[in-house]
């Protein structure tokens, strides 16, 4: 089926008996699960957030994939049938069980069975509630674990290899309404800043220099690829300050952060990303503590050893990831508590009335 939403499109779930009936006995509609979670949006009217048209597939070591056919609305996996999972992931929505909603709207006749133009002739389609739910979590033969399945475990089988280089995907981004033009246009100055940066003509550290002098043209921060100093295997400092959600907190400044990280730009083991840097300085509130995440990569329930916390309208916007530039995912990052800092009950009711953008991103 021919993409049809862009961002900003008004859009109707389905109802539960419609999208069963347009997966298969796995729950899977071209290789994408529908979860238990997404049952409660049935019926339900959202605005694209997004087209799903690439996402990066962190299963494997991260790279770019093509999704077809799915956007993202504003709706985040909570969990609840994946063992309590506090990742919130975005959600993908395959366009077959979405229909055009709200005023201005468009309808195609033959949108109505598009469920199941994916499917080859003779191909048995339908799922019970019951699939659903069984497809989430099974045990593992060997130790009798709980092994999670989820539209992230499986984004490698849903999807197909996009090279960095397509030109297509960009023209798609900008099309869809995923990314404006000038938002596009500074990504694309700083790849290949960076790209000259790392040739190895020695004149790195200088062009980073330029960068941070000049970073103010294009409204955006300083060079964020930038590593700390502590060697590997010595350990990083720490904080704890019992954050909450719901509390208002100031990110610290990118030098701060840097003096907590090591030269594979870790601190205790969890990654400073470049994508967080654009939040260096500014208030947000705390969404949640996550302390259990199920690993992609093998479907198992993770428990960390030190709590981190995600932010409100804190996300991934993949300007600076190299292979997956403007991936529409939307990935929480984890902050740890040491690069942030409590706001107090007085200086938090000065920054809401203040800075009321900065606060919710």
């Amino acid at each position: 089926m021919t993409t049809r939403f862009k961002a900003g499109d008004w859009v109707e779930i389905r109802s539960k008996e419609e999208i069963l009936g347009s997966l298969k006995s796995n729950s899977q509609l071209d290789g994408m699960p529908f979860m238990p979670e997404m049952f409660a949006h049935c019926g339900k009217r959202f605005q694209v957030y997004k087209r799903a048209h690439k996402t990066c597939d962190t299963v494997f070591p991260t790279r770019a994939r093509r999704v077809h056919g799915a956007v993202h609305l504003e709706t985040r996996c909570d969990g609840h049938a994946h063992g309590g999972c506090q990742a919130g992931c975005l959600l993908f929505w395959k366009e077959a069980w979405l229909k055009p909603a709200g005023p201005g709207s468009f309808h195609h006749p033959e949108s109505d069975n598009a469920m199941h133009l994916a499917d080859p002739p003779g191909t048995v389609c339908g799922a019970t509630e019951s699939d659903v739910w069984a497809s989430a979590v099974k045990p593992d033969p060997n130790d009798g674990a709980p092994v999670y399945s989820c539209q992230a475990t499986r984004l490698p089988y849903a999807t197909t290899p996009l090279d960095w280089w397509d030109i297509r995907q960009y023209v798609e981004d900008y099309r869809s309404g995923n990314v404006g033009f000038w938002q596009m246009l500074k990504s694309l100055v700083y790849s290949v800043y960076y790209s000259l940066s790392q040739a190895g003509i020695g004149l790195g550290p200088l062009m980073r220099r330029l960068y941070d002098a000049f970073h103010h043209l294009w409204d955006g921060p300083k060079f964020p690829r930038k590593s700390g100093n502590i060697p590997d295997g010595q350990s990083t400092p720490t904080a704890i300050l019992a954050l909450q959600p719901g509390e208002l907190v100031r990110v610290k400044s990118h030098d701060e952060i840097l003096a907590t990280l090591t030269v594979a730009s870790k601190n205790r083991g969890l990654l400073w990303d470049a994508e967080m840097v654009p939040y260096c300085g500014k208030t947000y509130r705390v969404l949640k503590r996550v302390t259990r995440i199920i690993n992609e990569n093998t479907g198992r329930m993770q428990e960390m050893k030190n709590p981190c916390i995600i932010l409100e309208s804190v996300v991934c916007q993949a300007r600076y990831s190299g292979c997956r530039v403007f991936c529409p995912r939307s990935i929480y990052p984890y902050w740890r508590e040491i690069w942030l800092e409590r706001v107090e009950s007085q200086m938090s009711a000065d920054a809401t009335a203040e800075f009321p953008y900065s606060i919710s991103g």
